[in-house]
């Protein structure tokens, strides 16, 4: 039985995932178009397998590499977002194959666009290189500086330290059954809102809350489903709510405690920051080289042949 969760859904993780395969992250290299799909043996070490592809353990370390640290740390419990992976990732193979069968590589608009593609990735690569941060950088002052400059936009959102118990209702057939157990267990724990944890322990089945009586800790609403964001913000510290319907199933809410929003500490946004100022920082010194690299020699623009291919092209 697949494990509810209260942050992001299944198939919000599959989208990232499938986007990741299909070179659709902003920014990213275009690497799909220039991949090789690879015949293996029999005998590799290998995830998945469709006909002579496969997808490796290495394709996978990759991909959470690639993600948000609180993106991969999601990923890493849910196995429907990362199947959905596998089974993109292998169709995508099988097509390059068909591809590569018919000479779809030496197309010569493929051509152009594959070299200009390793054109691109040979330049980031290289110009992150030849800009590289000092490793010092930003030092505790220049870090304080930029922290009390941005004060104000530096807030921790407000958190709720919430409980549920759950019933998994993914085939239609036992949706009006589960239902009806979800409401009888509400209006228990809503005449009795201390037996909660007690109601939770013994019938959720989400079993790692539900040794907690419940208790799945702090967190702020957004990390939440929408139906049990919605309901969370409905509740009052204490109170219990009517059964909630999500694509898992049905949750039945009690909202524990709230910490209200704030204003986040410079530890709290250390890294954020740190990361943000070095980003801005080789941003500067790839733009001063780029600049330098124009002012090595005489720069000359044709005028009339760029109006010529300027009005060729319309």
């Amino acid at each position: 039985m697949k494990k509810p969760t209260f942050v992001i859904s299944a198939a919000a993780l599959g989208l990232i995932a499938l986007a990741l395969v299909l070179g659709l992250r902003p920014g990213s290299d275009p690497v799909a178009a220039v991949q090789t799909a690879s015949v293996v043996s029999a005998d590799s070490p290998s995830l998945a397998r469709l006909g002579n592809q496969q997808v490796s353990p290495e394709e996978l370390k990759i991909l959470l590499a690639a993600l948000a640290p609180e993106v991969r740390q999601q990923m890493r419990g849910n196995r429907a977002a990362l199947e959905s992976w596998i089974r993109a990732r292998l169709a995508e193979k099988a097509v390059l194959e068909q591809a590569d069968a018919q000479g779809w590589r030496q197309r010569p608009e493929v051509e152009r666009q594959t070299r200009a593609a390793a054109e691109q990735i040979v330049f980031r690569d290289y110009l992150q290189s030849v800009s590289q941060v000092p490793a010092g950088y930003p030092s505790e002052d220049e870090l304080k500086q930029a922290y009390d400059a941005g004060k104000a936009n530096w807030t921790a959102p407000a958190l709720y330290r919430v409980s549920q118990i759950f019933l998994a209702a993914t085939e239609p057939q036992t949706v009006e059954a589960v239902r009806r157990q979800a409401l009888e267990l509400s209006k228990k724990a809503q005449a009795s809102p201390a037996e909660f944890g007690a109601l939770a322990s013994r019938f959720s089945q989400d079993r790692t809350s539900a040794e907690r009586g419940g208790d799945s800790g702090y967190q702020p609403l957004q990390q939440l489903v929408p139906p049990v964001r919605e309901a969370v913000a409905r509740l009052k510290v204490g109170a219990v709510s009517d059964p909630v319907q999500s694509p898992a199933g049905f949750h039945v809410i009690k909202l524990t405690e709230q910490q209200p929003a704030r204003e986040a500490t410079l530890d709290e946004v250390r890294e954020r920051l740190t990361q943000a100022l070095r980003a801005q920082r080789q941003e500067q010194i790839a733009k001063a080289y780029l600049d330098g690299m124009l002012d090595t020699a005489t720069l000359s623009i044709d005028g009339a042949q760029l109006s010529k291919v300027l009005e060729e092209g319309l």
